[in-house]
């Protein structure tokens, strides 16, 4: 037996957003996964950090709002993103990558203190491998996506209207 949809669903004429090409909804959790791609995405790009954040530009958070993005609703500085495979991430590639830059940008979070300026991360020794973590993880999940990975970061006001509208 084939089930077609119904021409009077209830889903017709509704706005769908996309990233790159795929349906920003076509995961279970995609709100949370669109708060892990967006800090991931700042953490991982160095002059996005120096024209940004170091130059104290509106609209983007700092480093403790990228961080508290990737882990907030997640709890990934508590466990694995593996746990979250089929819902938040698409497969355990992405959830190693995404682990490992946790790990390095929480590392670094503990020894400069959550309410440091930029520049105490931005300057500590360990953030270029923090930074290259993060890149990984971005390009794989921007690219599971359909995402341009090497697009700017969009602002916190963009993310906000994006998760809310689908």
């Amino acid at each position: 037996m084939t089930v077609q949809g119904s021409e009077n669903s209830s889903r017709r004429g509704r706005r769908s957003f996309t990233m790159g090409g795929m349906p920003l909804n076509d995961m279970p959790w995609w709100r949370w996964r669109s708060n892990v791609r967006s800090a991931l995405h700042m953490l991982s790009d160095p002059a996005f950090q120096q024209n940004v954040w170091l130059a104290g530009v509106e609209g983007y958070g700092d480093v403790t709002d990228a961080v508290y993005r990737l882990v907030e609703d997640t709890w990934l500085d508590n466990w694995s993103a593996e746990k979250y495979v089929g819902t938040i991430f698409r497969d355990s590639q992405e959830a190693a990558l995404v682990d490992t830059a946790v790990l390095r940008v929480l590392r670094i979070m503990h020894q400069v203190g959550p309410d440091a300026p930029v520049s105490a991360y931005v300057d500590h020794q360990a953030w270029p491998d923090a930074v290259r973590a993060a890149r990984d993880a971005h390009v794989r999940m921007a690219a599971s996506d359909g995402d341009d990975p090497d697009a700017p970061p969009r602002t916190l006001e963009v993310l906000r209207i994006m998760t809310r509208a689908a």
